[in-house]
């Protein structure tokens, strides 16, 4: 269909979105908490420190805790804290640190309540695989436990509890011997894996100009915490090209959101391989800006794409790229991705920890795409019944698919069907049924979808689902679509952007525990969209993606919503 014959919804359109991103090689990505705090920590000479600190103050759940929700909350909330021990304990005896001392004592008087509570050695917690967090864990509670030593001898007005209050300990299972080696290995001048490049701030002062490290662009892993424990500490002066446009993007990436800063940037090969295969899908007769189809061929080396400059290549990446550039007529061999293939699946990266249905999935659409037109044919559907029949194995017994990358399940699930309904064989069928009943058996009473509260990215996502896996014929899909369209109309309107609070409609997955969304703060005191990820985009796109803490990626989830409503138009709405 081309836009000229599809009604879409009211909003952005997908020219207007895809000429967003092609003049924002930055990508438009949410504010971090444990970004934020690492840089007031260590970058206190950079723009927009005060701001920084009111933000973490300000966004402070009422549990003590910050980001999650659930065991989300533990990297931010650790980070948090040791960020403003360190501001708290800046201040000479007598002295205040900084204005609104009293706040930021507060603050970290009750997230080591929160810590403490939280990482009582009597439990035993079970933590995500949010990226470094075998290294950001031990390497911040012993930063933890150095303040609470320095307490004993250099009180801190508001901390007094906290003298002589006994230390943290490590959740079982994170101890700190992998964060050892790798700070071992990087003082001996072995080189360091790239991909430890985003975490390089927990090498604590091995990481100051370490040798075996190049920013890319003046990023250091596409990680502003990481680029300022590469800079050191200092007022941010000094000589070198590489030193100079590392603070440049430093303070390039605070700007963005006037002192806050988001966590992986720039992200904009991944961003607009993403939204390019959103839009193009729905919106068949949309022409992207050439920029974009160039910008991801030109991104390519030897082993493909990576999410961002500065970051290793990997498979997903790499991955949707090729899907992107196949969907807008701009094709390319996927032939890299052979690198990546293990006996049952595909790898993420080299000696990856935890595998990704999502990765596999996009690897089946690359795979998918081009394998009618291989010269070796025959590789690629093996390949692709490799992929499909480990995609089988990964389902769970309720139907839905989880993934590494992301917290919800309606994303790994949306991944997979899509995959499984376009290029997998007749074997699929059974997974795919399975899927639709997940899907229609967990929508909210307000025609939402969430993990732990309705949101629009997670309705676009179960919509999708609906509409891409084989279509059952008694209606319930097309009424459940109808009711997930008519949420998201609602987010559209001028009153409301999300679904961001306690879910009063209830819901099959609805936790009742303090840490669901209606115990979190009000991101909305950070300001409104403004379109490049700026502070308030939390609350109409709260957090789902996986960083060292949770993100959204702004533009991905806006162009998500866009063809799930412009899909139900297409296959559902106009047909009626």
């Amino acid at each position: 269909m081309s836009t000229t014959r599809t009604a879409r919804p009211a909003g952005v359109s997908p020219q207007a979105l895809l000429a967003e991103i092609a003049v924002d090689p930055m990508g438009q990505v949410t504010a971090s908490v444990y970004e934020t705090a690492r840089l007031v920590a260590s970058a206190p000479w950079l723009s927009g420190h005060r701001r920084r600190i009111e933000f973490l103050t300000g966004c402070q759940n009422p549990d003590g805790t910050w980001g999650g929700p659930g065991p989300y909350v533990l990297v931010p909330t650790l980070s948090a804290v040791e960020a403003l021990l360190t501001v708290a304990s800046a201040a000479r005896p007598g002295e205040r640190a900084v204005p609104g001392h009293g706040d930021v004592a507060g603050a970290a008087h009750r997230g080591l309540h929160a810590l403490f509570a939280r990482l009582d050695p009597r439990s035993r917690a079970v933590l995500p695989d949010t990226i470094g967090a075998e290294f950001l864990i031990p390497w911040l509670v012993g930063e933890i436990n150095q303040h609470l030593d320095a307490l004993e001898k250099h009180p801190v007005t508001g901390l007094d509890a906290w003298q002589g209050s006994g230390r943290l300990h490590t959740p079982d299972g994170w101890d700190s011997a992998p964060l050892d080696r790798l700070r071992h290995a990087a003082g001996q001048g072995h080189p360091l894996p790239p991909k430890v490049w985003h975490s390089l701030e927990a090498l604590g002062g091995t990481a100051v100009q370490a040798p075996q490290v190049r920013p890319v662009d003046g990023a250091v892993g596409c990680s502003p915490a990481a680029t300022a424990a590469w800079l050191g500490a200092g007022d941010g002066d000094g000589a070198g090209t590489e030193r100079r446009r590392a603070i440049e993007y430093l303070h390039t990436v605070q700007a963005r959101h006037g002192g806050p800063v988001p966590g992986v940037t720039p992200i904009g090969v991944f961003e607009r391989a993403w939204v390019l295969s959103a839009l193009a899908e729905a919106f068949p007769g949309t022409a992207p800006p050439r920029e974009l189809g160039h910008s991801l061929h030109a991104a390519f080396g030897d082993l493909g794409v990576p999410a961002g400059a500065g970051l290793p290549p990997d498979s997903d990446d790499t991955a949707g790229a090729l899907h992107a550039l196949a969907l807008i007529g701009r094709p390319r061999s996927p032939e890299c991705l052979w690198a990546y293939e293990s006996d049952t699946h595909f790898r993420c990266f080299a000696a990856e920890r935890t595998p990704s249905t999502s990765t596999n999935a996009h690897i089946l659409m690359a795979f998918g795409d081009h394998e009618a037109g291989a010269a070796d044919r025959a590789r690629y559907r093996r390949a692709i019944g490799k992929i499909s029949r480990w995609l089988h194995g990964q389902q769970r017994p309720d139907g839905s698919w989880i993934d590494k990358w992301h917290a919800s399940p309606y994303y790994a699930t949306v991944c997979s069907v899509s995959a499984l309904a376009r290029h997998g064989d007749a074997s699929s069928a059974v997974a795919l049924r399975a899927a639709t009943e997940w899907v229609l058996g967990t929508q909210r009473h307000d025609g939402s979808w969430g993990l732990w509260s309705g949101t629009s990215e997670e309705t676009a996502y179960a919509m999708q689902t609906l509409l891409r896996a084989p279509a059952r014929d008694d209606g319930a899909v097309r009424h459940a679509v109808l009711r997930g369209d008519a949420f998201l109309a609602a987010q559209d309107g001028p009153a409301r952007h999300d679904h961001d609070g306690p879910d009063d409609h209830g819901g099959p997955d609805t936790p009742d525990t303090p840490d669901a969304p209606g115990g979190r703060r009000d991101h909305g005191r950070h300001g409104g969209h403004d379109g490049h990820g700026h502070r308030g985009d939390a609350r109409r796109y709260p957090p789902l993606w996986h960083d060292k803490d949770l993100y959204a990626p702004v533009a991905v989830v806006r162009a998500e919503t866009l063809a799930a409503r412009t899909l139900a138009r297409t296959r559902i709405l106009e047909r009626q």
